[in-house]
């Protein structure tokens, strides 16, 4: 962020009590004793600033990585017509219980 004068600073604090009183520019500047053209431009100013400020400042957006469904995955032909395919995160105590169970063969 740009170091902003003491003008500005100034400004831009009777930019912000103007939005929050809820009342007319003309009313809240004579109020204060303030230049209606000034304040219109201090706050044309503020606002291009700001604008200009908003533009250079890169968006961030969160991002959460998924495993992909093109995962590179393992296949392990155990016989005619019998494929597993294991994801790269397999589990091995669990592959080896599956390759026990389909090496004793048909059971029926």
């Amino acid at each position: 962020m740009a170091r902003q004068s003491k003008k500005e600073l100034y400004w831009r604090g009777m930019v912000e009590r103007w939005q929050r009183s809820g009342q007319r520019i003309r009313a809240f500047c004579d109020a204060r004793g303030l230049s209606e053209p000034s304040f219109y431009a201090w706050k044309r100013t503020i606002a291009e600033r700001d604008q200009r400020q908003a533009a250079e400042v890169p968006a961030f957006v969160p991002v959460r990585v998924a495993p992909s469904a093109a995962s590179p995955t393992l296949e392990v032909v155990v016989g005619p017509g019998r494929v597993i395919r294991v994801p790269s995160d397999f589990d091995a105590d669990l592959l080896r219980c599956l390759l026990a169970v389909l090496e004793e063969g048909p059971s029926c």
